[in-house]
């Protein structure tokens, strides 16, 4: 299973405040030891929404409406993330509570979400349906 780690945004790092020395270090020891352990899949810091441009669709208009950046709702952004791949949520969670925060700045969170995997749901009907072949084909082996 693949699991996000989403670092969000708080007002220092909306500011651009780089992070102390000390907090890059036991970051970077903890992407070792993701990137050790053979499960950090990818791992990106964002700039902050001042880079950014937002697109919003609404359902009334036909071309979507284009805001550059920086954006008011901090509590909406992501500053990073990564993706690891383990074997259940117990496990993305310890490794979640395991990442380094930097205190120095203010309130900071992770989310955790787990990705869609869209081959895995794909792959549901193709067995059902192999699965129905194979039992007709033993049923007349049977007869």
């Amino acid at each position: 299973m693949r699991y996000m780690l989403i670092v969000k945004s708080n007002g220092y790092s909306e500011a651009g405040v780089k992070p102390s020395l000390e907090f890059i270090e036991a970051l970077a020891a903890y992407n070792d030891s993701l990137s050790n352990a053979g499960i950090l899949l990818a791992n990106e810091a964002l700039l902050p929404s001042s880079s950014g441009v937002r697109i919003v669709y609404s359902e009334h208009a036909e071309k979507p409406k284009l805001t550059v950046g920086p954006f008011a709702e901090v509590q909406d952004m992501f500053t990073a993330f990564t993706v690891i791949e383990v074997r259940s949520v117990e496990e993305a969670i310890d490794w979640a509570l395991r990442m380094p925060i930097s205190k120095e700045y203010g309130e900071y969170g992770i989310e955790l979400r787990q990705l869609c995997e869209v081959e895995n749901e794909r792959e549901v009907p193709l067995t059902i349906a192999l699965e129905v072949e194979l039992r007709d084909q033993i049923g007349m082996l049977i007869k």
